[in-house]
């Protein structure tokens, strides 16, 4: 039996061209980039044109760009540390209730720290109203947080829209592209944006790095404490290794951006067309046209996320959701509940299937006849 991944938006694997192009730099260059001598020199060199080719992915300064563990990080250092070199402008954050639980467990931390936050709500189509939006900013609103491409049902935010409303407010516009980077299209100068997440690992690209892209008149406080590192906004000796296989991912990505997203688009119409052909009774979650080509969230009536999940690992599928499964309960998806109410069913039997580089039209077959005969199997 094949085992077949479709849960590319989690993590994926790492392209083989990337490991290539790290593995020798663990041997070749161990010097410290902070270092003067020859060794440091070297290394310090690799990391400039990694973050020069970072930047210019979306069309920055590299010198806006901080290199951190990986999203989390760097949407902590994003929210927490505008909201801590501004707070003498106001003490108002905006950012949404579907946000990636970096984002939005980082602003109920700061909502603890006395800021004052607002939580925008979702409409059924997945996406924020922005007359909400504009309806909320108030005088001393500092900044506004909202992710590009909800990491669960792939559906993709008005940023552009959106940052336009801060054009003539002193508030500065963050968006967690973690899931949008190396599918869309991204110029954080046309599009009004000043603070943007990235992670390697969603592009093939290693686990433990990624970015945040500040703007050059944003002020961010550091939130660790140590050496001088990426201009005293990140201490810590950089990750040398990583950095050169995020630039290979990010250069693969850039090259193969258009056939991917059109091979994404395909297998995801399989995938739909085969349930259909099949009789298989489900809903879309998100609408469908204002999706990644990557992501699809689909909810089963009749079923539940554990036993789906359980069912298909078992069967070699590997898939998920936005619930936190443990031993014997289920923590219903606060995306969905964002969208449909807390109480409805589709918050606990909807499962997110993610395409990725190394599917191919005949597994993602494969893939949905399986769960079709898992479907049936368990709603008969």
């Amino acid at each position: 039996m094949e085992h077949i991944y479709l849960d590319h938006a989690a993590t994926t694997p790492m392209d083989q061209r990337v490991i290539d192009t790290m593995y020798p730099i663990y041997s070749e260059v161990f010097g410290n980039p902070s270092s003067v001598h020859s060794f440091g020199r070297k290394a310090r060199q690799l990391l400039d044109e990694a973050r020069r080719i970072l930047a210019k992915s979306i069309h920055a300064n590299e010198k806006e760009i901080i290199f951190t563990s990986g999203g989390t990080e760097a949407d902590n250092l994003a929210l927490i540390g505008t909201a801590k070199a501004n707070k003498h402008n106001g003490t108002h954050i905006i950012t949404t209730k579907q946000e990636h639980h970096a984002a939005l467990h980082t602003a109920e931390y700061l909502e603890k720290e006395g800021f004052d936050i607002t939580y925008l709500a979702v409409n059924e189509d997945g996406k924020i109203n922005l007359e909400d939006l504009k309806n909320a900013l108030t005088d001393e609103t500092i900044l506004v947080s909202i992710m590009y491409v909800n990491n669960e049902t792939g559906v993709i935010q008005p940023i552009q829209e959106a940052a336009a409303l801060l054009r003539e407010h002193q508030a500065y516009f963050h968006t967690d592209a973690v899931q949008a980077y190396g599918l869309l299209d991204i110029d954080v100068k046309e599009m009004g944006i000043d603070l943007l997440t990235v992670s390697a690992h969603k592009i093939n690209g290693p686990k433990g790095i990624g970015f945040l892209y500040v703007g050059e008149d944003v002020k961010v406080n550091a939130l660790q404490f140590g050496g001088e590192q990426e201009r005293k906004r990140r201490p810590g000796t950089e990750n040398v290794v990583s950095a050169v296989g995020f630039q290979k991912a990010v250069e693969l990505a850039i090259e193969h951006k258009e056939s991917r997203r059109k091979e994404y688009q395909q297998f995801k119409d399989l995938f739909l067309s085969i349930l259909s052909e099949e009789g298989i009774s489900f809903q879309l979650n998100g609408k469908l046209e204002d999706t990644v080509p990557a992501i699809v969230n689909i909810s089963f009536p009749g079923t539940n996320v554990e036993t789906l999940l359980t069912n298909f690992d078992l069967s070699g599928i590997a898939a998920s959701s936005g619930s936190a499964c443990t031993a014997g309960s289920i923590e219903p998806s606060h995306v969905l509940s964002a969208i449909y109410g807390e109480n409805n069913e589709c918050t606990t039997n909807s499962i997110r299937f993610s395409f990725g580089i190394f599917n191919t039209k005949e597994n993602i077959t494969d893939a949905a006849n399986r769960v079709s005969k898992i479907i049936k199997r368990l709603t008969a």
